[in-house]
């Protein structure tokens, strides 16, 4: 049950989310939707950085089981562990931020989640953001839905920023990127890039940023 008030905004855990849905998580009080199906390209299981080549994607390879309609729900999927995946993603983030100015300050709180043995993709989500909560100081609820709805009373609907294919064009203050003299300033990576280039200032970064949710009453 979601109380009613002006700050909650309901949310899908994402894979180290995108700075919008971080910046969500930080400007409200969180509720996440655990009760719907999962679904491919979104948030769910990839996010972005800012490499030598540009903007890049990290996808985490999930097994696709499927129910009776072929639909699996979000919190029962699992990771396909088959090759070592959390490797790759980790030298990824190490030739992207290395030479970033905050990268070591932070380096052994990220690099434990791929240290660990978490296959259910819902719960290392969860914990990537903790993670990310951690590092900046704040703690994020870890309140939930008890089921599916189109719309939830009395909450900012944000489950629109699970998205990646038919992302919502955010306006965000520029920061100094890594790789920006050779690509240009990205908006929108993943909350990764902004903590491993403004460190410390990354959580008055988050409060300032603007946000427009839909609200459904």
């Amino acid at each position: 049950m979601i109380k009613s008030t002006d700050k909650h905004i309901l949310l899908h855990p994402s894979y180290f989310p995108s700075i919008a849905t971080f910046a969500a998580m930080v400007q409200y009080k969180v509720v996440w939707e655990a009760k719907d199906n999962f679904q491919k390209q979104t948030y769910r299981n990839r996010c972005y950085l800012s490499t030598d080549k540009g903007k890049h994607m990290l996808n985490i390879p999930v097994k696709h089981l499927g129910g009776t309609e072929g639909r699996q729900k979000y919190a029962d999927v699992v990771t396909e562990n088959s090759y070592n995946w959390k490797k790759e993603h980790w030298r990824t983030l190490e030739a992207a931020y290395r030479t970033s100015p905050f990268f070591e300050f932070y380096e052994d709180e990220i690099r434990s989640l791929y240290e660990g043995s978490d296959d259910n993709l819902f719960d290392f989500n969860l914990k990537s953001i903790e993670i990310i909560a951690d590092c900046i100081g704040i703690s994020i609820s870890n309140e939930r839905t008890e089921v599916y709805k189109v719309a939830h009373e009395n909450v900012f609907d944000g489950r629109f920023l699970i998205e990646a294919k038919k992302e919502k064009k955010m306006e965000f203050e520029p920061y100094a990127q890594v790789f920006e003299e050779r690509h240009g300033f990205i908006p929108n990576l993943s909350i990764l890039d902004l903590l491993f280039n403004e460190g410390t200032n990354t959580l008055t970064y988050l409060k300032n940023q603007p946000l427009d949710f839909p609200r459904h009453a």
